[in-house]
């Protein structure tokens, strides 16, 4: 026991984790996509006056913490196109002392020149080489451990490489702190388009004030709603916008330092404070035209566990679509996720087109596994 893996320790210890709270993970999951997205808007959106600026200051200077990788960026000095990688965390959820995993991953480009934001979800279980973590063995995981195993700094390689495109900077939050924000705003307007309640909260249809306890209720649920998945997207939006709208309004001024605080609190990122200021002044434009997008996977099975496999095809329009975004040429993506796609079809009949879950194998060099997954032994 003494001369055990400590990474294969981790990765037994994340499979028991996942198997417990994958019902709760899940419902975390919108709250922090939510989250990020607002966040996002806020910076762009941001402070008005001297008195707002030092209050920013104060407040986002407490969160900034460079990551630990040898490239730095000057895109935003520069006013080019930038691109961050926004993560929600569950540091502290369910009694955790770890920093916990990446349970949302969303990869913006903001562009000045072509005004455009694109954020591009990509789910926690996507089947994802990690990189930025010493090991003895190279790591197959969900993409949403790079955060525990390696920090921010993992979590930002590890999605560059799956892309094939340069990450300039972080935000990485605590999921807890929607609500603040919320009540930090006196409360949102949402428009529901029919009466539910869900965890403890009741809605009417129609337009109706919400607290912050409220709009974790108001984009959670999903089975009651007759349009499934598609139509809590369309209320995740709704509470997203509201919250930027808000934030934009003078009635949210007064209470501009507890916002700030209830950010700051609960974040981290290597973006300075003069980054988030020219943020704010140079590239606010690129706010008024917002796309989102998701990386779509392919249910399969690895030793019994669940995973989202990304098709070549996909991972490659993805990879274009967000190089565009900062205005670069696409490339010919070729990484192990590629690779291993392509021997699955070869050896595995491994076929994408099927909407049936498959088993999926990982394969290494002359197709003998040198790969840890999260249920070696």
């Amino acid at each position: 026991m003494d001369n055990q893996d400590p990474n294969k320790e981790f990765l037994h210890r994340n499979q028991r984790i996942f198997v417990r709270n994958e019902h709760q993970k899940y419902h975390h999951t919108v709250l922090k996509s939510i989250l990020l997205i607002a966040l996002m808007f806020i910076f762009v959106a941001g402070a008005y006056g001297f008195r707002i600026y030092s209050q920013a200051s104060n407040a986002l200077g407490n969160a900034y913490r460079p990551a630990d990788r040898t490239h730095i960026s000057h895109a935003i000095a520069e006013k080019k196109p930038v691109t961050v990688l926004l993560l929600g965390v569950d540091t502290g959820d369910e009694g955790r002392t770890d920093r916990g995993n990446s349970d949302t991953m969303i990869l913006a480009t903001v562009n000045p020149q072509t005004q455009k934001t694109i954020l591009m979800s990509i789910p926690r279980d996507t089947l994802a080489e990690i990189y930025g973590v010493k090991s003895s063995k190279k790591i197959i995981q969900k993409i949403n451990s790079a955060y525990n195993l390696g920090k921010e700094a993992a979590a930002m390689k590890s999605v560059e490489k799956l892309l094939g495109i340069n990450i300039d900077h972080y935000v990485t939050m605590d999921f807890h702190s929607l609500p603040k924000i919320v009540d930090a705003v006196d409360g949102i307007t949402v428009d529901s388009p029919f009466p539910f309640s869900y965890d403890g909260s009741s809605f009417t249809k129609g337009k109706q004030v919400i607290t912050g306890k409220q709009s974790l209720s108001y984009a959670r649920m999903r089975y009651e709603d007759p349009e499934g998945d598609y139509g809590r997207q369309k209320r995740q939006r709704q509470v997203i916008m509201a919250i930027v709208k808000k934030t934009l309004s003078l009635s949210a001024l007064p209470n501009m330092q507890k916002l700030l605080n209830s950010i700051s609190g609960s974040m981290s990122t290597d973006l300075s404070f003069d980054d988030i200021m020219t943020l704010m002044q140079s590239y606010r434009g690129a706010s008024k035209k917002m796309e989102s997008d998701y990386l779509h996977g392919h249910s399969a099975t690895i030793n019994g566990l669940s995973y989202e496999i990304a098709p070549t095809a996909e991972l490659r329009r993805v990879s274009a679509k967000m190089r565009r975004g900062v205005g670069q040429e696409p490339i010919n993506l070729v990484n192990k996720e590629t690779k291993l796609n392509k021997l699955n079809e070869r050896y595995n009949s491994f076929d994408f087109d099927s909407k049936a879950e498959q088993d999926y194998q990982i394969y290494g060099n002359n197709i003998n596994s040198e790969y840890v997954t999260n249920d070696d032994n």
